[in-house]
């Protein structure tokens, strides 16, 4: 495993670490309960552009350092920021959220315990995988804080639970748990307390080991279809066809089949 730390002004905000194809990203701010300043968020972007620019990762995993995955939005630090690009991305940064900036083309698990208020909830709705521990405790609050969701939760957290399943939440801003996450299709598993990051972390090892352009292109058909609908993405899954069926893997994987082994991807 190899380890480097970002440079900034601040204390590290977030970790980022690498593990064979996997990138590791540590959200660290414990102290604070790992509530997203100015610098966490441009610490995270950068994080995850990163990532997405490494043609050896396959797959990211985003974690958190401490009990909580996160209180949310630091609205006393991010108060004067609003209108001075904290959450702006151009086109050549990953925004976290999947709101603006550049569309990410790699998989993203996360790994959730605690808290996890608000922007964590809309983190976890971009993401591709999410593992909760049976412990945590949602809240989409916004409503109680004077302002409204804004990193997609008034799409993706109806498109996900339903119309009449998600207002409930959204409107009240009440909390639920692990197990309400999990009816409201908001996560993928819920597991003991203290074993998400390990479960997270298999899950992230069994997509590295399948072929890295397939991964690719499913991921964005499936992208397509929840940005512009299923008719859009039918008409367009047919163009990812010849990049997949003349490359390399796609020979690895029939000779592995007839060879009866497991195949080995390189990701060309």
């Amino acid at each position: 495993m190899t380890t480097e730390s970002n440079k900034s002004s601040t204390d590290n905000r977030i970790t980022y670490e690498t593990d064979g194809y996997i990138c590791l990203i540590g959200l660290n701010r414990a102290d604070k309960r790992n509530a997203f300043d100015s610098h966490m968020i441009k610490q995270l972007s950068e994080a995850l552009t990163r990532y997405e620019n490494d043609e050896n990762l396959r797959c990211a995993l985003i974690f958190a350092h401490g009990e909580h995955f996160t209180a949310g939005l630091d609205l006393m630090e991010l108060q004067d920021k609003w209108d001075k690009g904290a959450f702006e991305f151009n086109d050549n940064e990953i925004d976290p959220w999947g709101i603006g900036g550049k569309l990410r083309s790699k998989p993203v698990v996360v790994a959730v315990q605690g808290t996890c208020f608000t922007a964590g909830i809309e983190l976890m709705l971009n993401s591709d995988v999410v593992i909760a521990s049976d412990n945590c405790n949602f809240a989409q609050m916004e409503v109680q804080r004077g302002i409204m969701p804004f990193g997609g939760a008034t799409v993706r957290f109806i498109q996900a639970a339903g119309w009449q399943k998600a207002m409930p939440y959204l409107l009240t801003g009440k909390a639920f748990d692990a197990q309400t996450a999990d009816r409201l299709n908001l996560v993928s598993e819920v597991v003991a307390s203290g074993t998400e990051y390990e479960r997270a972390m298999t899950i992230a090892q069994e997509i590295c080991k399948a072929a890295p352009l397939g991964v690719q292109g499913l991921l964005s058909s499936a992208q397509d279809a929840s940005r512009n609908g299923a008719k859009a993405a039918l008409a367009n899954i047919h163009g990812y066809l010849p990049h997949l069926f003349y490359s390399e893997d796609a020979k690895e994987g029939a000779m592995a089949m007839v060879e009866r082994r497991e195949a080995e991807f390189q990701g060309r």
